[in-house]
Parts: structure tokens; sequence; C-alpha cells
């Protein structure tokens, strides 16, 4: 499709840019493969994603039991006082570390776009295009929060009044528990629907004008929606192809994965548990010496977990990014020129007298 004063570009269908996107994706990471760089570009690709959550293993819970824990414990005015102030640093930091991974995702779209792997090089190029994409992105969490805690009030007062009818005697509504939780179902996929059309459209159609042309946010949203609006169907059918093939392939991943992995975090998680048993009855220099070498392992196994987490999602990550700019590319000139620049025009020939 070509938009008008634009040339044609090459367009890709939903599924036709599936393939692409993996012939993309390996070029990237594996030619030539090295694996420093490697684990730089899918540490950088899990991050941007949001895909490392999906493979966090852990080795061992500590847990404390004991109901009279909290019976008789009162918090003073001094530290009810740091810990609002540590609330608002660890928000401060969350806040930070968000606009961090908001301007590695547009260094990472130059990255791939470009098909280069210099990331330092790129750091500074987009500083006011991330700046103003964070702020949106503030604003659009802010809106869906309040929207999901407006839908989500009359459930929460519901399950209260349960509880509160149980009474001493512990009784439970059963019939009413399922009154009220089966109506949140539709609520709660309705809510990550709109999550993820929200992300989506931020993401992977708005942050390319807003890379390549520094749109503003309402030129960019204009932008986007013309160009949803021209093929509304095509759009749903990415979004839904979007969203089920890294579901498919983190399933494959782990049907692939389950057994060696399960044996070795069982063995971690069996050694952790043999450092936690000597610990138990050692006392003076062998107990600080236990603390150390628990310690270190459980940042060996820390490391180990993302190294896991880094080296198998990485690819995923990246060719969703790749798979992204496929598409769109073929819908917005200036990122479809970089995809597949265009041949030099032909050269003038003197014409004959």
């Amino acid at each position: 499709m070509g938009w008008p004063g634009e040339c044609p570009v090459r367009i890709f269908s939903a599924s036709q840019a599936v393939s692409p996107a993996v012939d993309r994706t390996k070029n990237y990471l594996f030619r030539p493969f090295k694996w420093s760089t490697y684990l730089k570009l899918s540490a950088i690709a899990c991050i941007t994603e949001g895909f490392s959550a999906n493979f966090n293993f852990n080795t061992s819970h500590h847990s404390s039991s004991g109901t009279g824990a909290f019976t008789g414990f009162h918090l003073s005015n001094e530290i009810i006082a740091l810990i609002i102030l540590a609330i608002l640093v660890c928000i401060a930091v969350g806040i930070f570390i968000f606009y961090l991974v908001t301007r590695l995702r547009f260094v990472f779209f130059h990255c791939l776009a470009h098909q280069t792997r210099e990331i330092r090089p790129v750091w500074g190029l987009y500083r006011v295009q991330a700046l103003r994409f964070f702020m949106l992105s503030l604003i659009a969490g802010l809106i869906l929060f309040v929207v999901a805690a407006l839908a989500a009030l009359p459930f929460v007062f519901g399950f209260l009044n349960l509880y509160r009818a149980a009474g001493p005697d512990g009784k439970f509504d059963v019939a009413g528990f399922f009154a009220l939780f089966l109506p949140l179902i539709p609520v709660v996929l309705l809510l990550a629907l709109i999550f993820y059309a929200v992300d989506l459209i931020l993401r992977d159609f708005m942050l390319p004008h807003m890379a390549l042309e520094n749109a503003s946010v309402r030129a960019a949203w204009r932008s986007v929606c013309v160009r949803i609006g021209a093929e509304k169907g095509l759009f749903l059918f990415y979004a839904f192809l979007r969203l089920l093939l890294p579901a498919l392939a983190m399933m494959a991943l782990f049907i692939i994965l389950v057994i060696p992995l399960f044996i070795v975090y069982g063995i971690l998680a069996l050694i952790m548990f043999g450092f936690n048993a000597m610990l138990a009855n050692a006392t003076g220099v062998a107990a600080v010496i236990l603390i150390v070498l628990e310690v270190i392992f459980g940042l060996f196994t820390l490391c180990l977990s993302l190294f896991v987490a880094f080296s198998l999602g990485g690819p995923i990550a990246t060719w969703i990014r790749n798979y992204a700019l496929l598409f769109y590319g073929g819908r917005y000139q200036a990122l479809g020129d970089i995809l597949s620049p265009p041949p030099p025009p032909p050269p003038n020939t003197p014409q004959a007298a």
C-alpha cells in the first residue's frame, strides 16, 4: 500500500512477515556468532520486551512460621516515617529504571532497524524522543491502573463482605464466592486485552514515528490511526499473531528443556538444602564460612538463571521486534526505507545531438 506522497515499499502481511523476521533474527544474533555479543543483545532484547520474566527460576524459598509473629507488634512514628520514605525511594528508583528501559527500547529499535550491534554510540541519539515516550507511557499506565482499580472495586468489596459474613464459625458461602468469581474472569480478560492493545500501539506503531520523525504524541497517534483504519482486519490479525507465536515458541522451549532444567535446578536446590542443614548446627567460624559459601552459591544460581533467561528468551524477544518492524515498515515509508533501502536512481544518460 502506498500513502499519499510516498513511494512504494516492500509490504508484508501479518503472516508473510513471520519468516523474514526469523531470518533477520538469525542474521542479527548468530552471523557471525560471538557469545559476549549474543548475550549482550539477548539481554537487551529480553529487558526491552519484558521477556525474561518468563524464565525466572527459584532454587529455594525461605519461609518463617508462627501465627503469633505479629501479635502485639507496634510501629513507632519514626519507623512509619522510614517505611514511607523507603516506599517513596523504591517508587522513584522504579520510575528511573523504567525511563532507562524506555531509552533502551529506542536504542534496540535503532540497532535492529539498521542491523548494528553497537549500543553505546546510539544511546544519546534518542534522548528527547525517549523522554516524550516515557511520559506518554507513564500517563497511559496511570490511566490503565485507575481503570483496573475502578473495575476491581466492586469485586473487592464483594469478597470482603463474604469474608466478614463467614463469621467466627467459618461458614463460607461457596455459591456467593462463585457468583463473584465467575463475572470477574471476563473482566480480567478484557482488562488484559486493553493493556495488550495499548502496549502494542505504543511500542510497535507509535514508537517508530517518534523515533524517526521526532513526532509529537498527537502526530504519531494520528499517523497510526490512519494506517490502522485503512487495514483494520490485517492489524487485528497481526496483533493476534504477535501474541500467539511467541507463546507457542515459549511452550515449545519449555517442553524441550523442562527435564534438563528440572535436573539442573533440582541439583542446585539439593545443594542449597545441604548448606541450610549444615548451617543449622554450625557455630563460630564454621557458621561464617557456610554463610559465605551459601551467598556465593546463591549469586552463582542467580547468574545462571539470568544466563538461561537471556540465552533462551533473547532470540524470541528479538524476533518479536523484527516482526513488528517488518510488518509496520511496509506501511510506514521512513521505516521501510531503512529496512529495505530503495535502489539508487539510474544515472543520467547524455542525449544524442
